[in-house]
């Protein structure tokens, strides 16, 4: 509806263009919003107030002007000019009559746009470090993170979604060092483990695999392997020397070809297990994208030498540094080493760089919100390699805590405690997950209850709203039992009979979906799309126990199960959005 009034205003502006009423300006797109007091219509635009501005005048005259412009149109009952020159449109009693015709005919295309006009964006989301099982905390970016897509791909843009794999680095060094010493004491070596490995069980099964498969080939003796190793704390040491030194030790005693199969079984299990647990989350991706493959390709020396050439780095210490500081950063930041080894940021400006150079028109980079300081790093990166920082947008999503029975589960991928998105989704299912996930804005905390995603009670938003779904199936299969018709009449017939308030309510209701779709879309922000769900369900379940829909009048009854089928199908539309399913029975 906010399209056909914004279409009207156009005429009505053309018409006073065409006669000379107006000059000077050519009309912007009309803002039109839904009035939040029915007092004061259906619709309201400050269009008059805006364009007074340009083509001179008082905003209340142009108002008058516009009015009288405006084509007939069977939608409109009447305007009004209120306050310094808004207008306010209060539609016609049955003005969302067609709507009902228009979603059966759409089917699952109502909602969808050409907005974004093919624009080519791109959204990388999760690309946790492959390091360990994602656990609960990384399934709130991924949810987040397809919802963003998948909306983004509903209303007219080509979307490119992609996982950035860190398969490069100190951190899969640590892991496969860790996989190695488990290794060694499956194979009988007395190894202290380091306090700052990788300690789940997951590394157990990876080491044990390594010793079923090669037996004691990769062996060496613990006396031999710690030889002159920094000590660990608490044992008056640095950890981080201690694990760096056995990393060195590694490696050393290994060899490359020995060591790189003990890195790649590390790395390639835990991304194979990554890939299918987000396959069942029902996260897809278009790329996999490798870090070491930027190395290999050589784009981090060229995103050094473009930012050498442009006068951004300077030597200090031995090391390379960026002049982050003079783009908004805190201070500096070093990108090569001393011992000449590129830092992660390296990898991250050439990575960026790169997205650049793929022709996104924008970029989403969607990062959990211990990050937020890296937001202006990358920024003043790309402006100082010449590219364009706005194409940017970087939205950081809250860490979820995990609740289960009123306890806080612990979220420590070294430690090895805490509770994999896998076991989130056995324990509570998929749709419930996704929809626990993107209740609340991206930046908020999260706090997930377990009990009440497992619940069936109307408490429990996921399955009140999947409930309102079966309920409408439930109604067809009383009809189909009855020998009732459940099939529509075509157009809008019959439709003239729904005068219930419910039903005008629920019509209005599902007038606002394609807005609301747009509107979430372009803001990034799914928790819109499950606050409209509930609404919707909410209006449904309030009409469905006030009124009978198999009634004797068949020419009611064939309205009220025509406006019950749009219902499931808006429904059916959302929830394909958020990746949650539509039951049938419950």
């Amino acid at each position: 509806m906010k399209q056909q009034v914004k279409e009207l205003l156009s005429a009505a502006w053309q018409h006073l263009a065409a006669t000379g009423q107006v000059t000077g300006a050519d009309l912007p797109d009309p803002q039109v919003d839904r009035t939040r007091d029915p007092a004061h219509g259906d619709f309201a635009t400050n269009l008059a107030l805006v364009m007074a501005k340009v083509v001179g005048g008082k905003p209340r005259d142009l108002a008058a002007r516009l009015v009288a412009a405006l084509p007939a149109s069977a939608l409109i009952a009447r305007t009004e000019i209120a306050g310094p020159g808004f207008i306010n449109f209060f539609l016609a009693p049955g003005a969302h009559l067609s709507l009902i015709p228009t979603i059966l005919a759409a089917g699952p295309d109502y909602g969808c746009s050409k907005l974004g006009a093919g624009k080519r964006v791109q959204v990388e989301f999760v690309s946790a470090n492959p390091t360990g099982p994602l656990h609960v905390g990384h399934g709130r970016g991924a949810a987040y993170g397809a919802v963003v897509a998948d909306l983004l791909a509903a209303v007219g843009f080509a979307v490119h979604r992609e996982y950035y794999v860190n398969d490069a680095g100190r951190q899969m060094d640590i892991l496969g060092t860790s996989l190695w010493l488990r290794y060694l004491e499956l194979a009988g070596e007395d190894i202290p483990f380091p306090s700052n490995g990788y300690k789940g069980d997951y590394v157990w099964d990876m080491a044990a695999t390594l010793h079923r498969e090669h037996g004691d080939a990769y062996r060496h003796g613990a006396d031999e392997v710690f030889a002159a190793i920094p000590a660990d704390e608490p044992a008056g040491g640095d950890k981080e020397l201690h694990i760096d030194g056995l990393v060195a030790r590694a490696k050393a005693l290994l060899g490359d070809n020995r060591y790189r199969y003990v890195f790649e079984l590390g790395l390639n299990n835990i991304l194979d297990d990554i890939r299918d647990d987000l396959a069942h989350f029902g996260v897809t991706y278009d790329e996999w994208f490798s870090e070491r493959s930027l190395t290999e390709k050589g784009a981090v020396n060229r995103a050094l030498e473009r930012l050498r050439a442009a006068g951004h780095l300077y030597e200090k210490d031995g090391a390379l540094w960026f002049r982050a500081s003079a783009f908004g950063d805190e201070k500096d930041r070093v990108v090569v080493r001393d011992n000449g080894q590129s830092t992660y940021f390296a990898s991250d400006i050439a990575y960026h760089m790169d997205k650049l150079e793929r022709g996104f028109d924008r970029v989403i980079d969607i990062w959990g919100a211990d990050h937020h300081g890296y937001v202006p790093r990358i920024k003043g990166a790309l402006q100082a390699l010449g590219d364009d920082p706005a194409k940017l947008d970087v939205l950081l999503v809250q860490f979820a805590i995990l609740y289960r029975g009123g306890e806080r589960m612990q979220m420590s991928t070294r430690s090895g405690e805490f509770v994999t998105l896998r076991e989130l989704r056995q324990e509570v299912g998929r749709d419930a997950a996704r929809f626990f996930y993107i209740m609340r804005r991206c930046e908020q905390h999260l706090d997930f209850d377990l009990d009440l995603a497992k619940s069936q009670s109307s408490d429990n938003p996921v399955y009140y709203v999947q409930y309102a779904h079966a309920r409408v199936c439930s109604v067809l299969r009383q009809a189909a039992d009855k020998g009732l018709a459940a099939e529509p009449s075509p157009g809008v017939m019959h439709l003239e009979h729904l005068t219930e308030t419910h039903e005008q309510d629920l019509l209005k209701t599902l007038a606002r979906y394609p807005e609301l779709v747009e509107e979430a879309a372009l803001g990034e922000e799914p928790h819109q799309l499950t606050h409209y769900l509930r609404e919707l369900a909410n209006d449904f379940h309030t009409y469905y126990n006030a009124h009978q829909f198999l009634v004797e009048d068949a020419a009611l009854r064939d309205a009220r199960l025509k406006l019950i089928l749009a219902v499931r199908q808006v429904l059916r539309n959302g929830f394909n959005l958020i990746g949650v399913s539509a039951p049938e029975t419950m």
